[in-house]
Order: structure tokens, then C-alpha cells, then sequence
């Protein structure tokens, strides 16, 4: 690979990089938070493939080392083209039914808002204070909550949202059991708001072991898949 071809390399991942982190691709990989760090990347490797080639058209030709570099070095234009061509979906149910629930005791719980309209949650707001505070600040309240349907082997269908630390690779799952009316045909990966009330009810998750809390359901509607499918409210 010749300084030309490095030099083009550089500023198509960099390229590519900028258009992620101007539109919503960036969500496939990193959290929201990330994105001044993935602009400024791409903006790096711009400029580096600019001084890259300026340098190159500075340095006398007789400067430059003719040597046959090995052809396996284009393999490095594999992962560029695939970030170029290949937009991977959000991880989903297949992820969330072989994860176990990431739960984990939150350092306080938050007052909520006073009224009679139904209250929204967070997936993982809801099966924090219903585990780990016994739904104290949930009863006799409506509640909506979306996320995405997932079913265990034995047909359970859950309510889930993947969180994320940094990345999609450490993305797992924190789920609420459904019962109540449930739609009589639940497909998996499909986006619901689900308006129901806090139950007492739970059970541990098949995978790992963890807590699950149960969610009455009195309403189930299908939404679309939100502008951000992952959620970070459970790991801040």
C-alpha cells in the first residue's frame, strides 16, 4: 500500500466518521454521550491524511523507498468499507434472552412527579424501584413504560431496554416480566409502550440468576423503534 493509498484510507475512515457522528449511525456503536469524541476522530483523521499527502508532495522523488508492500495490508480497507456499507441494527431480543439482567441497586431513588396522569418510566427506573424499594413510590400508580419485547424458552415475554457503559460491546439488558393483558401474539424485537401498574410480583432471570420484577399490564400499543434504542439512565 503505497503513501497515496494510505493517504486515502485515512481520509475515508475519517470521512466516515463525520457522517456517523452527524446522523444517527453513531447509535449503532458508541453511547450518545460519545459523539463530540467520534467527530473529533473523524476530524483527526482528515486532517492527518491531508498533512499526509502534503508531505508526500513535499519530499523529493528520489526520497522516496520503492518496495512492494504485501497485498494482505488492503485487508485493512475490510472494516472501513463494512462501517460504510453495513449499518448493524441495535442489539435486541436474541441478545437480551441469552444476557441475564444487569439490575443493579441504584444509589437513591428520586421523588416522582405528583398527578393522576399515567407516570413514565424508565425500563430500568421501574425494575430498580420495584426490586430494590419494594415499589414504595409506584403503588397506586399509572405507569407507561416502552421498550422492546423479548421471550424466554419457556414463552415469557419481557419488556427490555439494552444499556450501555461505552459501547454496543458491553451493551446488556434490563428487563420487566409482563403479565395482565397481554396481546395474545407478542413478536420479538417488537417496540411497545405498555401502560399497567406496579405488582408485587417476581421472579429470577433463567440466565443469571438476577432479579425480575413483574409489571401489570392494562394496555399494550406498538410505537416505533426510538430515535436512541439503547439506555443510559441505568448506568449514570
Amino acid at each position: 500500500m503505497n503513501r497515496l493509498a494510505q493517504t486515502a484510507l485515512l481520509f475515508l475512515l475519517g470521512a466516515t466518521l463525520l457522517h456517523a457522528g452527524t446522523t444517527d449511525l453513531y447509535l449503532r456503536y458508541v453511547k450518545e454521550g460519545l459523539r463530540p469524541l467520534v467527530l473529533l476522530a473523524g476530524a483527526v483523521l482528515i486532517a492527518t491524511a491531508a498533512a499526509t499527502l502534503w508531505y508526500d508532495r513535499r519530499t523529493p522523488a528520489d526520497d522516496h523507498h520503492r518496495h512492494r508492500e504485501p497485498r494482505v495490508s488492503w485487508l485493512l480497507t475490510l472494516p472501513v468499507l463494512a462501517l460504510i456499507l453495513v449499518a448493524p441494527p441495535a442489539l435486541g431480543s436474541y441478545s437480551a434472552a441469552h444476557t441475564g439482567t444487569a439490575l443493579t441497586k441504584p444509589f437513591g431513588f428520586p421523588s416522582l412527579p405528583a398527578g393522576d396522569a399515567p407516570l413514565r418510566l424508565a425500563v430500568a427506573d421501574y425494575a430498580g424501584r420495584a426490586i430494590y424499594d419494594d415499589g414504595r413510590s409506584l403503588r397506586d400508580r399509572r405507569l407507561k413504560i416502552t421498550g422492546f419485547v423479548t421471550l424466554d424458552r419457556k414463552g415469557t415475554p419481557y419488556l427490555v431496554r439494552m444499556g450501555l457503559n461505552c459501547c454496543a460491546a458491553d451493551a446488556q439488558p434490563v428487563k420487566i416480566a409482563l403479565t395482565g393483558s397481554i396481546p395474545p401474539v407478542l413478536r420479538p424485537d417488537t417496540w411497545l409502550e405498555i401502560t399497567g401498574t406496579y405488582t408485587p410480583r417476581r421472579m429470577k432471570d433463567p440466565v443469571n440468576g438476577g432479579p425480575i420484577p413483574y409489571l401489570e399490564v392494562t394496555t399494550a400499543r406498538p410505537v416505533p423503534t426510538p430515535h436512541d434504542p439503547y439506555d443510559e439512565t441505568w448506568n449514570t
